[in-house]
């Protein structure tokens, strides 16, 4: 491939991913296609699957140029099922009326059909300063387990990590620009099961009712005020998502009773001292009560520093607009990543990202691939 013909438009780049029916945890060619144009464009390739040796999940690490300053594009190839009722089939890459429809457009295949564009165009101008990689994963979707964590794991191990990590999550509500993400929320579910004895209502003496127990103890987790935010961070919030006994009698005492609740928490708590709490106040009400915690990512910020100046004055130099700093929303792979280095996310916009009928604007696909060519300059590529 010459250097003339590097795969430099978005938007075609955008529809031969779109085409792959990668729905988590299924890869369908969109990480062999994405290596065959990287491989032709000189970077070294790096197929790494993790996980069960019959279903491994797919990962791909491509690297070019050397030491610094580097730079890391971590992205996701897998998607989240189409559902039904798409006025445009959700895997033909359609475009109509300025819109280019597909599941995983905006979460986030544009993203990485963009960077891969910015990347071929600046090599059809002069060789890089320094090293560019991609970390596409395809287990973003799903459990987590065996993608960007393992990944970013052998890259330490190899004493590989970059300079700074840029993912490209659609962090745009509505328009291209508004929005860099510098950091994310911790996220911890609990399963909270309390033991009781079963007896008839008319004898509560003969019984011991767990939803009693069940009831005060979260009536203490949810009023206690975790934190009022931080600078950067909202206040953390715990949500009790669900209170089940299974009890279809009105006059039996049931014998267990069970909650689930989420806790989204900012860097003034960790999961561990979360986790110790929750067991504390369980022990107190209800002693002999079970805990179940799974704690999905800690809570990390990654301070506004030079890399991201020089992604914010890229986006105004793009789209007029100065991108505010937010640390909301869910989780992303950013979370293992700023254990080793530090991460921004910005991509494109995200209004109808897992929705059916998910769409951008083809406008944006250029324009983002404008401001991933400018950052990297800034960032001394």
């Amino acid at each position: 491939m010459t250097a003339s013909s590097f795969p430099v438009d978005p938007v075609t780049l955008s529809q031969d991913l779109l085409r792959c029916c990668s729905v988590t945890p299924a890869d369908d060619g969109a990480q062999a296609l994405i290596a065959g144009m990287l491989e032709k464009m000189g970077f070294e390739i790096f197929s790494l699957p993790f996980g069960s040796e019959d279903a491994p999940t797919p990962n791909l690490f491509a690297r070019i140029g050397s030491g610094s300053p580097s730079l890391c594009f971590a992205g996701h190839t897998d998607v989240v099922p189409p559902g039904e009722g798409w006025s445009h089939a959700p895997f033909s890459a359609e475009i109509s009326d300025g819109l280019l429809f597909g599941r995983g457009i905006a979460d986030m295949k544009g993203g990485v059909a963009c960077f891969i564009a910015a990347v071929a165009r600046i090599l059809q101008e002069r060789p890089l300063k320094g090293s560019v990689s991609l970390l596409i994963t395809g287990d973003e979707e799903g459990p987590g387990h065996f993608g960007t964590r393992p990944v970013i794991e052998w890259l330490s191990q190899r004493n590989e990590l970059p300079d700074f990590c840029l993912v490209g999550e659609p962090t745009n509500p509505a328009v291209l620009g508004e929005t860099i993400k510098i950091g994310r929320r911790g996220s911890m579910n609990a399963e909270i099961v309390v033991t009781g004895v079963q007896g008839h209502v008319a004898y509560p003496h003969l019984a011991d009712n767990p939803v009693h127990r069940l009831l005060a103890l979260l009536a203490e987790l949810t009023n206690r005020t975790l934190d009022t935010g931080t600078e950067w961070f909202a206040a953390s919030s715990l949500q009790v998502t669900s209170v089940d006994v299974g009890n279809a009698a009105t006059n039996v005492i049931p014998g267990t009773a069970s909650a689930k609740l989420n806790i989204r928490f900012n860097d003034l708590h960790t999961g561990a001292v979360l986790s110790d709490w929750l067991r504390e106040v369980t022990a107190r009400h209800a002693p002999g009560g079970e805990v179940k915690i799974a704690i999905s990512g800690e809570a990390f910020l990654t301070e506004p520093g030079t890399a991201v100046q020089h992604l914010s004055a890229a986006i105004k130099a793009v789209t007029g607009r100065e991108p505010c700093l937010d640390t909301g929303g869910g989780t992303s792979d950013a979370r293992f990543i700023s254990r080793y280095c530090p991460v921004a996310e910005f991509g494109l916009v995200g209004a109808t990202m897992h929705k059916r009928d998910e769409h951008v604007e083809v406008s944006t696909l250029e324009d983002l691939t404008q401001i991933y060519m400018t950052f990297m300059e800034n960032f001394g590529l």
